[in-house]
């Protein structure tokens, strides 16, 4: 057997193209999208997210702004920047772009923003809402892994699932996402790092979702036979020659690679379908985090707290 590829670039087109219109029916309105990054200074690849996420918003008409911190801005201070943006009527959403520097708390900071702003979904109050099924907005990655499952097993009733790795913004949402429907509800088993036995849960798994942040932890002796495994981690590691030593480029930096917490080879000979790392949930993720833009902007409209934002951007085409 060789698995099938489960390419997130279908589905995020098709999202892509639905609030393209979704994103010209407010504008017509009146009301138009504004996020507003906040990073830290000393992050080169803060930087490089900020700059894709501006991209991706301008292609269809979103604005998006950026505030950059210093990396040894107090927690006062980032509050204050963010009740900043709270009060702002032409804001209509949050990011808080990790990493954060140590002295920051980022569950704290979630807390400040207006949970009207949240396009993480992270806010308590958007959490609570997941587990009562009354969500607006939920965690990007994990709503983004659920809605990629779906386009080859739209009904998961009687299925086991195996859900490995059990943090807030992914494995716990994954679990309340999948249960959100009683009828076509799988049973799902959430592993993490107190968990006994890995493999003798990932073997039963019919579906088996992995967000670690653990390079190629799951190997194809831990998958079952024609199993659908999504891959969520995203890893550098170096690449090494034969010998076992780091092959350097033309700097003498060593090569790195992306990897997902699947090792691929294996996998592929093992399960029916499989994401790939790079292309697989992160492309569906960035769309998830556009959507939620946009959800907070209509949101907002309704509640009458916005205003035309003075900058409005014409899209410049294709994310």
């Amino acid at each position: 057997m060789v698995a099938q590829l489960l390419e997130g670039g279908p589905l995020a087109q098709r999202i892509k193209e639905t609030l393209r219109g979704e994103v010209a029916a407010l504008r017509q309105r009146g009301v138009v999208p504004r996020l507003v990054a906040v990073y830290f200074q000393g992050d080169p690849e803060s930087l490089v997210y900020v700059r894709k996420q501006r991209k991706a918003c301008e292609a269809l008409g979103i604005c998006c702004d950026s505030r950059e911190l210093p990396v040894d801005s107090t927690e006062t201070g980032v509050a204050e920047v963010i009740q900043e943006l709270n009060d702002d009527p032409t804001v209509t959403g949050i990011l808080l772009q990790t990493p954060l520097p140590p002295q920051i708390v980022g569950s704290r900071m979630q807390a400040r923003i207006d949970p009207w702003k949240d396009v993480e979904g992270l806010h308590p109050v958007n959490m609570g809402g997941l587990l009562y099924g009354t969500y607006r907005v939920a965690p990007c990655t994990a709503v983004g892994a659920v809605e990629l499952l779906r386009t080859i097993r739209p009904s998961l009733a009687g299925l086991e699932v195996t859900i490995v790795g059990h943090s807030k913004t992914v494995g716990k949402p994954l679990a309340l996402l999948l249960l959100e429907s009683a009828l076509e509800a799988p049973t799902p088993t959430i592993c993490h790092v107190a968990t006994g036995d890995l493999a003798a849960h990932t073997r039963r798994a019919d579906v088996l979702l992995v967000a670690v942040g653990k390079p190629e932890l799951i190997r194809g002796p831990m998958i079952k036979p024609g199993a659908v495994v999504v891959d969520i981690g995203i890893n550098l590691v170096e690449v090494l020659d034969a010998a076992g030593r780091p092959v350097l480029d033309e700097k003498g930096n060593p090569r790195r690679r992306l990897v997902g917490d699947v090792e691929s080879a294996g996998a592929r000979e093992v399960a029916s379908w499989l994401t790939p790392v790079p292309g697989g949930v992160g492309p569906v993720t960035v769309m998830i985090l556009l959507r939620n833009t946009v959800e907070c902007a209509k949101a907002l409209a309704e509640l009458g707290r916005t205003t035309r934002s003075a900058s409005v951007p014409t899209p410049s085409g294709s994310v």
